[in-house]
């Protein structure tokens, strides 16, 4: 059987570019969505921004007054602060995924802007094919709905993944089997999924920043002083030989934690602040049962007991705490509703695996 033909598509600034088409603005000027700034002394986060406020630092999760001094709004700059629209998100990605899920042989929502699409018997295992119906799918969705979007094609999830990252925004990237090994040619470790910040800081001080070097080195010097397991990972990694696996289906098993508070939270820094201690608590117990996940979810519950969970799924299963950190905050700043008292925070890691099948993060021990 030859290699599967993965397709990754990610939504441009997805919430960012939602507001823009709502609000009729122009997206040459930075836009910031979250909690009021307050002229720089507002409390609260920024939920997102888009690719104009991206060029002054300013991301998720930031604090309000930081994103201000960065790009503060009139008359002191050009920063243009605006709160969610609740339900404008979904509405929006439903209609994305319908055009998406039209085409695919298999076809798996990862987030609210983000799928994968294994198009391998649509495309009559032809990647010219799968190049063009890039091409029709991202014509669809600028024609149909005005939201750009950047789409990976790939034989494994991680390649189809990185090629969505290659040329945003509005990019297509292609990476066929025989052009894996180039692709991953002096790629730097930091950009695959999979290798946290911390991971990579670590292979650097081995004189490891890139792909090829790591592959260079081999499985069994790399063993060394990382793992068997990861070193097995990345050589195959390299090669192609990972998940090519597309299913709308989701495992049970997950690990999670939660916490109520005593008086329903007004401040979203204060539940952002046990959101992190919840992440980290669950990613310690994960690794204590030797386990890693591709799912990360974070569940809100407001004044009132209306509940509300929000899931990400990476391209692999992995046990870094800083990945699940970044992804965990990431889904409460765009998803929050700063205007509710909040009862409960959650965050539970789903579609788990074990380390012996397969191992994606460096097995050091922390210091």
């Amino acid at each position: 059987m030859g290699a599967r033909i993965l397709i990754h598509c990610d939504l441009d600034a997805f919430f960012a570019a939602v507001e823009t088409l709502h609000h009729d603005l122009d997206p040459e000027i930075p836009l910031i969505l979250g909690s009021d700034p307050k002229g720089g002394r507002g409390r609260g986060i920024v939920s997102t921004c888009n690719y104009a406020a991206r060029k002054y630092g300013i991301g998720s999760a930031m604090p309000i007054g930081e994103a201000w001094r960065r790009c503060p709004g009139p008359p002191f700059g050009p920063g243009n602060y605006l709160k969610s629209s609740r339900g404008l998100y979904s509405r929006a990605s439903r209609k994305v995924m319908e055009i998406l899920e039209k085409y695919a042989d298999k076809f798996e929502k990862a987030s609210i802007d983000e799928a994968y699409l294994d198009v391998t018997e649509y495309c009559d295992g032809d990647w010219d094919k799968a190049l063009a119906l890039c091409r029709v799918l991202q014509k669809e969705i600028i024609d149909q709905l005005g939201l750009s979007a950047s789409f990976g094609i790939g034989p494994t999830r991680i390649l189809a993944k990185m090629g969505s990252e290659e040329n945003k925004p509005a990019g297509i990237h292609r990476t066929m089997p025989d052009q894996i090994t180039d692709f991953f040619e002096n790629r730097p470790v930091r950009e695959v999924p999979g290798i946290g910040p911390k991971s990579a800081t670590r292979l650097a001080e081995w004189g490891i920043d890139t792909v090829s070097a790591a592959t260079e080195m081999g499985e069994i010097a790399l063993s060394r002083f990382t793992s068997e397991r990861f070193a097995s990972w990345i050589m195959g990694m390299a090669e192609g030989d990972t998940s090519a696996e597309v299913s709308q289906l989701r495992s049970r098993k997950s690990v999670g934690k939660e916490h109520t508070f005593e008086r329903d939270q007004r401040d979203p820094e204060i539940v952002l602040e046990r959101l992190t201690t919840l992440v980290s608590r669950v990613m310690k117990r994960a690794k204590q049962m030797e386990l890693a996940g591709r799912l990360g979810e974070v569940k809100i519950r407001y004044q009132g007991f209306e509940t509300h969970t929000y899931g990400y799924s990476i391209a692999v299963a992995m046990d870094e705490e800083s990945v699940f950190m970044r992804l965990a905050h990431s889904l409460f700043a765009k998803n929050v509703d700063l205007d509710r008292p909040i009862r409960l925070i959650g965050f539970r890691l789903g579609n788990l695996e074990m380390p012996e099948t397969r191992q994606v993060t460096l097995n050091i021990s922390e210091e």
